[in-house]
């Protein structure tokens, strides 16, 4: 099987069929596009040249972030029912913090990147924050490119099927997020390189693993 990344085209992602790849790029003035043999190196073509967005002095500014303790054999993917995980978010509302952590066991990294999302956004609801502008910050490649990058919405049109019609792991919460998103109009999703400088990324990590700790 070939994986087609489409970095600039009508719908950017990653497809498995060329005749729907070659739609995207077809009349696409400076499409960016390059074909592969697995999806990970088709991943890290499209994480290629990912920067840090800049943040609105005006906005409500959110850090997430999500992490485990894996044991298991495969970084990401298989865990043990007894490794640790957790995610953490906090809002900073001009002068103003609020923030939660919990923790979960036997389940990925991944999954609590997600979770941390839909906590942040869910908690910024109950605030009556939806209409705000918002800045949303994470290290979370795999949250944001499924958001910015147009997979979630192909997976939504698919039957929340991704493009070998498979389901999307932690689909649930996928369809979860969806939904948060829908009700918010001035979110801007940030990408930061994690364990750097930035003090709100730190922050939430911390939390997590405080989290994780007194599991």
């Amino acid at each position: 099987m070939k994986f087609y990344a489409i970095k600039k085209g009508k719908k950017p992602g990653i497809y498995t069929n060329w005749p729907e790849a070659k739609a995207q790029v077809t009349g696409f003035s400076g499409a960016v596009y390059k074909g592969f043999t697995s999806q990970a190196e088709a991943e890290e073509f499209m994480n290629s040249g990912m920067k840090e967005v800049k943040v609105s002095k005006d906005a409500i500014v959110v850090y997430t972030d999500g992490g485990s303790r894996n044991t298991g054999n495969v970084k990401g993917g298989h865990v043990n029912s007894h490794d640790k995980a957790a995610w953490a978010y906090v809002i900073l509302d001009h002068g103003k913090q609020v923030g939660d952590s919990a923790g979960e066991y036997g389940v990925t990294n991944n999954k609590m990147e997600i979770t941390a999302f839909i906590k942040a956004l869910e908690k910024l609801q109950a605030l009556s924050k939806q209409n705000e502008e918002i800045s949303l910050i994470s290290d979370s490649k795999y949250v944001i490119n499924a958001i910015t990058l147009g997979w979630l919405q192909g997976w939504k049109k698919r039957g929340w099927k991704k493009a070998d019609g498979q389901e999307p792991a932690n689909k649930e919460l996928w369809v979860q997020l969806d939904k948060l998103l829908a009700d918010f109009n001035k979110l801007q999703i940030t990408w930061t390189k994690g364990h750097a400088e930035n003090a709100g990324n730190n922050l939430v990590d911390e939390m997590l693993n405080m989290t994780m700790d007194k599991m």
